[in-house]
C-alpha cells in the first residue's frame, strides 16, 4: 500500500494558472497521507488497538485526528515502550518507525502475551517503508510467523501553504553522525512523488556529497518508476508549474543554525521549542478570554491586547500544546516572519487598527450597516484572540531575550562573524562554560567558532573540551566525539595533526572569501527598515549562505545588491520592499544553474550538481528539453522546489520567502527533512528523549 498511489490531481498543479500569487496547491499531501492511514487502519478488520511510535504522534497530528481513527475502528492508543501491553481488542496495530529498538519492543510483547496464552492478531505499520533488518529481527526473535508486516508511506506533510517536510527530527545526525543513508533514500521517494503530481523536475541543481547522492537517486529511479506505474503519466513530461529543484544539504551551511535565530518565530522555536508546528504555552493565553466592554459599550481592544498576567506567572502556568498555523491564526502570517525588534510596533498597529474597526458600529445608523458589522464580527473576534496570543506570547520572550547569556551568546555569534578579535570570542567563551551557561548554547558558540575560524587552536580547543566535561558531565564525551569526527567534523583544532585524513582536511569551510563574494555581512545596518532590504535581516545583519546559494541560481543579482534598495532608489514606493508590489517587481530571471558563481561554489567543500532531466522512454535523447529552452521565461508563473537535506531553520524560511516577494513569475516551495535549529541538532546528537505516558487519551 503506498499513499502515492492516488491519482495525481490536475488541480493540484496550482492554485492558479495566472497572477504573480500561483503556487503549487500542497493540500494534496496531507489527503495522501491521510488515505494512506485510513487504507491502512481498514486493511485490519473489526475493533483494534493502536500502539503508536511516539516520534510519530506529532507528525500524524498534523495530518489527522483521533476521531478518524476512532471512526476507523481504533479502540485504545498506547505509546510503544518497553513492558507489558494490555490489549483488550483480538487485533493489535503497531503503527513505527523501522528501527531496532522498536521491533524489539514489539517482538517482546507478542512474546509475552504468548506466555501468557493470549491471543491476538498483531499487524506491524513500518514507516514509510519496510525494512530487511526489521524482517531479520522478527526472525531472530521467533516471532516473524505471529505478525504481519506492511508499510504506512507517510512522505511530506504541509507545514504551511509553502512548507512542507518529512518531519524526520533525526535526519541531521543519521546522515552526519550514524552514517545511515536510509533518509537520502526516503527523501528520494518524497521528491518522486512530486514529480508524480506535477511532472519531472526540468532542472536538478544541488551543492554537497549528499545533495548529489540524492539527485542521483532521483534521475536515476524515476525512469524506473515511471514503467513501474503507467497511471504516473506526468513522468513522461517536464513539469509545467516547477521550473527546478535546488537541493542543498546541511553539510553545506553549518554556520546558520549554529546562529540565534532572530524572527519571530524562529525566536519561538529557540527559546519555547516548537514542536510538529505546535509550542506549549500557557492556558490562559490559549483559552479565549471573556469578553470586556469599556463604559461607553466598545470593546476594549488594548485591555485584551496587552496581557494582565505578568511573564513570570504566565511562566509558572499549566501549559497546553497549541498549533501555530496561519489557517487558523490571522496574525501569524504578519508576524512570523519579522525581525523579533519590529514585531512590537506590529501589534501596537494591529490593537489600534482593531479598535477601529470596533469603534464603527457606534455609526452604523442603519439595519444594513448593522448587518455588514455583524457580519465582520467573527473575524474580528478572531483577530482579536490572536492579538492577546501573540501579545502574550511576545511578553513571554522579552524576558528571556534581556539575559546576560542571550545578549553575551549574540556578542560572541557577531564578532565571530565579523572575524572580530578571534582569540578574545575564544576566551569569552571559556567563560560562559564558567558561569554555568546551558551546555548547548556553549557548543553551539563552540562550534560555530570552529567553523568560521577553519578549527580552534590545538591547546584552547582541549582545555574548553575538557571544562565543557568537567562542567556538565563525562556523558557528553561521545557528543564532543561525534563533532569532531568524520563525516560531521565540525569541532576541529588548527593547525590539523598530521595524521588527518584527507576528507577532513578538503572540509575545512573557506567563511572568509564567501563572507565577501556572497555579501554575508551588512555592515552596520541603520535603521532596520533598511536592513529588510535583505535577506541579512533574519539574522540582523547576518545573510544566510544557504539562502545566498539559492540566490546564486533563482535570484543572481540579489547575491550582489539588494533589489528592494535598488527599486527605493528608483523611487518605487517604499512599502514595496515588503509587500512585493507587482508594479514595481522585475520578472524572475530563467534558471540557468550555477553560471556566474562557479568558482564560489566551486569553493565550498561538497560535490555540484546541475543536471537536465533526460524524458523516460527515449534512447537518443530526442526528448531532451535543450538548455536553451530551459532559459526561456516562462508564460505562467513557476515554482521553484528548494529541498533541505539534514533539515532548516524558520529563518531561512523566513529568508526565502523574502527572496520570493522580490521578483514576480516565481514562488519557492521549500521542502525539507525537518524544522531544526542548533540546539535541536545538539540534543539528536545527544539522544535526548522526552518521556512520554503510558496510554495516549481518546
Amino acid at each position: 500500500m503506498a499513499a502515492t498511489s492516488a491519482p495525481p490531481s490536475e488541480a493540484a498543479a496550482s492554485k492558479s494558472d495566472t497572477g504573480s500569487e500561483a503556487s503549487l496547491d500542497v493540500s494534496v499531501l496531507r489527503e495522501l497521507a491521510r488515505k494512506g492511514l485510513i487504507d491502512a487502519l481498514n486493511s485490519v478488520n473489526g475493533a483494534k488497538t493502536l500502539v503508536l511510535d511516539p516520534t510519530l504522534a506529532g507528525p500524524l497530528g498534523l495530518v489527522t485526528e483521533v476521531a478518524l481513527l476512532k471512526h476507523h475502528g481504533v479502540d485504545k492508543m498506547f505509546w510503544l515502550e518497553p513492558g507489558p501491553l494490555s490489549a483488550t481488542s483480538t487485533n493489535i496495530v503497531y503503527l513505527c518507525r523501522p528501527l531496532i529498538k522498536w521491533v524489539k519492543i514489539v517482538a517482546d510483547q507478542i512474546k509475552r502475551h504468548a506466555r501468557e496464552s493470549q491471543k491476538h492478531t498483531y499487524t506491524l505499520f513500518l514507516v514509510p517503508r519496510t525494512s530487511t533488518l526489521v524482517t531479520r529481527i522478527l526472525e531472530e526473535e521467533g516471532v516473524l510467523g505471529d505478525v504481519t508486516v506492511h508499510s504506512y508511506n507517510l512522505q511530506f506533510i504541509p507545514l504551511a501553504e509553502d512548507v512542507i517536510s518529512l518531519e524526520n527530527d533525526n535526519a541531521f545526525k543519521e546522515i552526519w553522525v550514524d552514517g545511515d543513508e536510509t533518509v537520502v533514500y526516503d527523501s528520494m521517494q518524497a521528491l518522486l512523488t512530486l514529480e508524480k503530481l506535477h511532472g519531472l523536475f526540468p532542472r536538478i541543481i544541488g551543492k554537497g556529497d549528499y545533495a548529489a547522492r540524492l539527485a542521483h537517486l532521483l534521475t536515476r529511479n524515476t525512469p524506473q518508476a515511471s514503467s513501474n506505474a503507467p497511471s504516473d503519466n506526468h513522468l513522461n513530461a517536464p513539469s509545467e508549474t516547477i521550473d527546478s529543484l535546488i537541493v542543498l544539504d546541511r553539510r553545506v551551511d553549518m554556520i546558520t543554525p549554529f546562529l540565534t535565530q532572530l524572527t519571530y518565530q524562529g525566536l519561538i522555536d529557540e527559546i519555547i521549542g516548537i514542536k510538529n508546528s505546535h509550542v506549549e504555552l500557557p492556558v490562559s493565553l490559549i483559552s479565549p478570554p471573556s469578553t470586556t466592554t469599556q463604559p461607553d459599550g466598545s470593546a476594549n481592544v488594548g485591555a485584551a491586547s496587552s496581557s494582565t498576567t505578568p511573564a513570570t506567572s504566565l511562566a509558572k502556568e499549566k501549559k497546553r500544546k497549541h498549533h501555530l498555523t496561519t489557517a487558523t491564526d490571522p496574525l501569524l502570517s504578519e508576524l512570523q516572519d519579522l525581525n523579533f525588534s519590529a514585531v512590537g510596533k506590529k501589534l501596537n498597529q494591529v490593537a489600534r487598527r482593531l479598535d477601529e474597526d470596533y469603534k464603527v458600529r457606534h455609526q452604523a445608523k442603519t439595519v444594513a450597516q448593522l448587518r455588514d458589522f455583524v457580519g465582520k464580527l467573527g473575524g474580528l473576534q478572531n483577530e482579536h484572540q490572536s492579538l492577546r496570543l501573540h501579545t502574550g506570547l511576545s511578553e513571554m520572550l522579552v524576558p528571556l531575550t534581556r539575559t546576560e547569556e542571550f545578549n553575551k551568546s549574540l556578542e560572541i555569534q557577531q564578532n565571530l562573524l565579523a572575524l572580530y578579535d578571534t582569540n578574545a570570542q575564544i576566551t569569552a567563551i571559556e567563560d560562559m562554560i564558567a558561569q554555568g551557561a546551558d551546555m548547548r548554547v556553549v557548543v553551539r558558540l563552540l562550534c560555530l567558532a570552529s567553523v568560521v575560524l577553519g578549527g580552534v587552536k590545538a591547546k584552547s580547543l582541549e582545555n574548553i573540551k575538557r571544562e565543557l566535561l568537567q562542567t556538565y558531565g563525562y556523558n557528553y564525551l561521545p557528543l564532543l566525539l561525534s563533532l569532531s569526527s568524520p563525516p560531521l567534523s565540525v569541532l576541529l583544532p588548527n593547525p590539523l595533526p598530521p595524521n588527518t585524513p584527507p576528507s577532513v582536511a578538503e572540509s575545512k569551510y573557506p567563511y572568509a572569501n564567501l563572507r565577501k563574494s556572497l555579501r554575508l555581512l551588512i555592515e552596520d545596518p541603520d535603521p532596520l527598515e533598511e536592513l529588510e532590504n535583505d535577506i541579512s535581516y533574519v539574522y540582523s545583519g547576518y545573510a544566510p549562505i544557504s539562502v545566498r546559494l539559492v540566490q546564486c541560481v533563482a535570484q543572481k543579482g540579489g547575491v550582489l545588491s539588494n533589489p528592494a534598495a535598488e527599486r527605493e532608489r528608483k523611487g518605487a514606493d517604499g512599502d514595496s520592499s515588503r509587500k512585493g508590489s507587482a508594479s514595481t517587481l522585475v520578472q524572475a530571471h530563467p534558471i540557468v544553474g550555477w553560471k556566474g558563481f562557479e568558482d564560489v561554489i566551486a569553493s565550498i567543500p561538497g560535490e555540484t550538481v546541475d543536471t537536465v532531466q533526460r524524458i523516460p522512454g527515449t534512447q537518443d535523447g530526442s526528448a531532451v528539453p535543450s538548455v536553451a529552452t530551459l532559459m526561456l521565461p516562462r508564460e505562467r508563473p513557476t515554482t521553484t522546489v528548494v529541498f533541505f537535506l539534514g533539515g532548516c531553520t524558520y529563518t531561512e524560511i523566513a529568508a526565502l520567502r523574502w527572496v520570493g516577494r522580490q521578483n514576480k513569475g516565481r514562488k519557492f516551495l521549500i521542502a525539507t527533512t525537518g524544522i531544526i535549529n542548533g540546539s535541536s541538532m545538539i540534543d539528536s546528537i545527544v539522544g535526548t528523549t522526552s518521556v512520554t505516558s503510558k496510554e495516549v487519551g481518546l
